[in-house]
């Protein structure tokens, strides 16, 4: 507890009463203490930020391969990035044999002056095509194929801008890891 304690002031020389300084002296432990409770307390009471992950649905392990079949997509929908070597995306619209109008193999750079507004841009026309030929609904497809030289921060850019474009809200995209000869060829720049 605090406490003051002061002298007395007794009398001096010749009856002049000189007034003398007081000797003051605080106790701080119980503020100390309630210190420390209150930090404790904080400290217990406080919810921390939880990680944030993107949710990624995978398909089911299929062990008999016979089931696979082959779905027929069409080719005005699809888009494909080719992630290579030092940040290199390329993207091409349709097959890489044959593209649509306006979607030949093109480099492009990451974030929102680059593959962002050509997605945006794609899946507009995309709806577009769809309301026309009477399913409003159906979106652009995007697969997405990393080589084995790219980086992992170049597969998350990429899954972030699905997710800024929302892709998945009447689209879809999948990863892949094959490549064709030919797709190789491209990324490579020969």
């Amino acid at each position: 507890m605090a406490e003051l304690n002061t002298g007395d002031g007794g009398g001096g020389k010749g009856g002049k009463v000189r007034s003398k300084k007081q000797n003051s002296k605080v106790d701080l432990t119980a503020m100390v203490d309630l210190a420390f409770l209150l930090i404790t307390f904080f400290m217990l009471t406080t919810s921390l930020s939880k990680p944030k992950g993107m949710s990624l649905g995978l398909p089911d392990k299929d062990e008999d391969p016979s089931k696979n079949k082959d779905i027929k997509v069409d080719e005005n929908r699809t888009m494909t990035l080719l992630l290579g070597a030092d940040n290199k995306l390329v993207r091409y619209v349709g097959l890489l044999a044959t593209p649509v109008e306006g979607g030949a193999p093109k480099d492009f750079s990451y974030g929102k002056d680059g593959i962002r507004k050509e997605l945006i841009a794609r899946n507009k026309m995309v709806l577009d095509y769809s309301a026309a030929k009477g399913k409003p609904k159906d979106g652009i497809i995007v697969i997405i194929k990393p080589s084995k030289k790219s980086t992992y921060k170049n597969v998350i850019d990429i899954l972030d801008e699905m997710a800024i474009v929302k892709v998945g809200d009447n689209g879809s995209y999948a990863i892949v890891n094959d490549f064709t000869p030919e797709e190789q060829k491209l990324l490579e720049g020969k």
